[in-house]
């Protein structure tokens, strides 16, 4: 046999060859106009909707959080800029570094010999470091790392489309998970596995193996039950409760849920207004209305048409996300814009299913809206990542990602085989 191959089987070859896509992905040139434009409209124009929400209620005693909402903003949209500069390939490089950094942060914050001043447990909840001008949540960069860790293992690889292959991919989702329930802080957890499976359809891993996984984690959750703390247990129970029309719990743990689903029905189809919305809010002493539950102040001040309103701006955040992904023939990008279009979603799914009674009441905010610094930051961060990806075009043609043809890959691979043979 011939010590070469023909032109139609190198053709084969030369996908699969990481250092020539590296090469080309590096080499990319400045794409201006494209559609992670979508992303950052529809994120400026949540930060504006959630200043406006959160400056519903008047607060004389207390901190202006519209104002200081806003200010999140322009250093999360200086963060987006900063990191939306370096090419995206570079930002895989140091992706291990970055992830080893958050996990170290994530033990850190639950180590009890941990000074109160630098680690100020709240509600019993240790997720907090303690800065001079704010408090910092190590699992909001934990999003950013996991999904730059499992991209850039999945990049170049095929194992993970046997159902051994899906063991690391499974280890590396529940590190970070593990330590964020221990925390304790189970709406963050629950954003890591919606994540882990979007992340893997898109690289191209089986239908079925991936069925199999959910089908097990689903026949194990209620094993998971005992280990849940008390308060999240209880919970579940009212928001079972609420949804079979009990009321025991509305004046005790199902509070917080009672009061949110009462305002999101008062604003009816148009909305309260302004005023009449603050009167409702104070008056019904819904907890964290600037934060958790912002989105119940929306549909009381705004209605049906206010919710149909932030869903829609989220549509187009994420819809510019995908098709950011879709274009990007680079493996690491397009697995890396799935994945944060999979955690802004989630984000918006848990905290608005909660709000509504669909899902239990976590510590969960809406992505751009509610008030928050790291989270609003965070966020930020994702959609500059986002348009980095987008800005960067490959300077020569790449194949698509993650197209597999299982008769052709064991074709060519039993040709290199027997090609590089000795005496072949």
């Amino acid at each position: 046999m011939s010590g070469f191959l023909t032109s139609s089987e190198s053709r084969w070859l030369i996908p699969f060859s990481s250092r020539t896509q590296a090469r080309g992905a590096m080499q990319s040139k400045i794409n201006p106009v494209n559609v992670a434009w979508l992303c950052v409209i529809a994120a400026v124009l949540l930060n504006l909707l959630g200043i406006m929400a959160i400056d519903t209620v008047p607060r004389p005693d207390s901190p202006d959080f519209a104002m200081k909402h806003f200010q999140f903003m322009i250093i999360g949209m200086l963060a987006a800029g900063l990191i939306a500069l370096p090419h995206y390939r570079f930002l895989q490089r140091l992706t291990y570094i970055f992830m080893i950094l958050v996990l170290g942060m994530l033990v850190f914050v639950l180590m009890k010999w941990v000074p109160d001043s630098i680690v100020h447990p709240r509600n019993g909840a240790r997720r907090w470091i303690t800065l001079p001008f704010t408090d910092f949540q190590p699992s909001e960069l934990a999003k950013i790392a996991y999904v730059l860790a499992l991209a850039s293992y999945l990049r170049f690889r095929k194992n993970y489309r046997t159902m051994f292959g899906l063991l690391l991919p499974l280890f590396l989702t529940f590190i970070p998970m593990g330590l964020i329930v221990v925390e304790p802080d189970l709406g963050t957890a629950m954003v890591f596995l919606p994540t882990f499976f979007a992340v893997l359809i898109a690289a191209g891993a089986k239908y079925r193996h991936l069925l199999i996984v959910a089908l097990i984690g689903l026949s194990l959750a209620p094993m998971l039950y005992p280990v849940l703390q008390p308060h999240q247990q209880a919970r579940i129970k009212a928001m079972i409760a609420q949804m079979s029309g009990e009321d025991r719990y509305n004046q005790t743990i199902g509070f917080q849920a009672d009061r949110a689903k009462t305002l999101v029905g008062a604003g009816g189809f148009f909305g309260a207004g302004k005023q009449k919305a603050a009167a409702l809010v104070h008056y019904n002493h819904l907890p964290e209305e600037h934060n958790d539950m912002v989105f119940a102040v929306i549909c009381c001040r705004w209605g049906v048409l206010g919710a149909l309103a932030t869903w829609g701006l989220y549509l187009i955040l994420i819809v510019g996300g995908l098709l950011t992904s879709a274009k990007c023939r680079e493996p690491f990008g397009r697995l890396v814009g799935v994945g944060l279009v999979t955690v802004l979603f989630s984000q918006m799914i848990i905290n608005t299913g909660m709000t509504i009674g669909l899902l239990p009441i976590t510590g969960m905010t809406l992505p751009f809206i509610s008030y928050g610094g790291s989270s609003l930051v965070v966020a930020w961060m994702m959609v500059g990542l986002l348009l980095n990806i987008a800005l960067r075009r490959p300077g020569f043609t790449l194949r698509h990602s993650f197209e597999f043809d299982e008769q052709v890959d064991d074709e060519v691979s039993f040709r290199v085989g027997v090609w590089r043979m000795p005496g072949a």
